[in-house]
């Protein structure tokens, strides 16, 4: 591809920016009571947040001057890279396991979450494939039968950490991005019937997943259990009104709501910053989407095209179910909520796919 670049999306970058600067502040005021109960230190998951945005922030930037179409270069590579760290990760003794997920590779405090790299690495696979092969995507032996074994190997082996609420991410971002390069409508009807019957035995091969369900119902039926987390989290939003209680002034962030500076910090964010902080958090979200789509449509080539639908997805699909969880809508899962969340995965690959996304916006077509 013959480089024809521009400035990158300038409306873009600042929300980005906004909602990573906020994401840091937040991380403090949400996390200080835990830092300094369990490491008596109120700033340690704000300094490690800082250092994981500074390490993401650098990957954002070198993927803002690496033209995007030379991941096809790498994309064989990067799939199977990701696969191996997949396998890898389930090996005791070399799995770190928390919350019951054997989910991390590394020693002690700074380890990865392959499933985190698998998230991107699927879109970029995806992008490329889809790509070499647009028009065999509408015949489902030769199209998306070998697509859907991949995806769902992927799926099986981030199921047996276990962690379904980023296996349910990759899977429906691949399935926006099968369906925008033109799989038939026919194939997602006998796909939605299929893995809806997967899901319910997902559910119910393991209690705890059942107990979720039962607690999205009717959190009160077991206050102190399964809906312990939603009904501090309403108590959280609930107070905060319109204008919230102030910064520093959340009072479920004390041992109320569990790791509020993880999955629930929106619930932080609605309870000190009340209903116009938790709009502004949407607004910027909506930006980012809204500038995401529009790369999309002007990219320069298909490739371009489904890779920034790919990262849009993902990112739509985990502030969706993230704050929908927050505000009662979903039962609960462990997923973050992009660029505000604490996490080091998480967030480092959020910004290194928002980069390329921004790489992409450099060279849309001019209208």
């Amino acid at each position: 591809m013959k480089e024809n670049k521009q400035a990158v999306d300038g409306i873009l970058l600042f929300a980005i920016c906004a909602l990573l600067i906020i994401g840091v502040i937040m991380v403090y005021s949400a996390s200080a009571a835990w830092g300094e109960y369990r490491f008596s230190d109120p700033y340690h998951f704000a300094k490690r947040q800082l250092l994981f945005a500074g390490a993401g922030c650098v990957g954002m930037l070198f993927m803002m001057r690496f033209g995007y179409w030379r991941w096809r270069n790498y994309v064989l590579t990067t799939v199977l890279v990701c696969f191996a760290l997949l396998i890898l990760v389930l090996i005791p003794g070399v799995g770190l396991i928390r919350g019951g997920a054997q989910s991390w590779i590394g020693v002690g405090a700074f380890s990865i979450q392959p499933s985190e790299f698998m998230k991107l690495g699927m879109i970029l696979f995806l992008a490329h494939w889809l790509t070499r092969n647009q028009q065999q995507i509408a015949q489902f032996r030769t199209g998306m039968l070998p697509l859907l074994a991949i995806i769902f190997t992927a799926f099986a082996l981030i199921m047996l950490q276990p962690d379904l609420g980023t296996g349910a991410v990759m899977v429906v971002t691949s399935f926006i991005m099968l369906f925008i390069a033109g799989a038939k409508k026919a194939h997602f009807a006998w796909l939605g019937a299929i893995g809806a019957a997967g899901f319910v035995g997902l559910i119910a091969s393991a209690p705890y997943r059942i107990d979720r369900i039962t607690s999205f119902f009717d959190p009160w039926n077991d206050p102190l259990g399964s809906g312990f987390q939603i009904i501090q989290s309403l108590y959280a939003i609930g107070p905060g009104g319109l204008f919230g209680m102030g910064f520093g002034e959340s009072r479920q962030k004390y041992f109320y709501l569990p790791e509020p500076q993880t999955d629930f910090i929106f619930a932080v964010i609605a309870e000190e910053g009340g209903f116009i902080a938790g709009v502004v958090v949407i607004l910027l979200f909506a930006v980012i989407m809204w500038r995401g789509l529009r790369t999309a449509l002007l990219a320069p080539d298909l490739f371009g095209t489904l890779l920034a639908v790919g990262i849009i997805g993902m990112l739509f699909v985990q502030v969706m179910i993230n704050i929908g969880v927050v505000i009662g809508l979903f039962p609960v899962t462990g997923i973050t909520l992009p660029l505000l969340s604490y996490g080091g995965s998480s967030l480092t690959l959020m910004l290194v796919a928002l980069g390329i996304l921004l790489n992409i916006s450099a060279h849309t077509r001019v209208t």
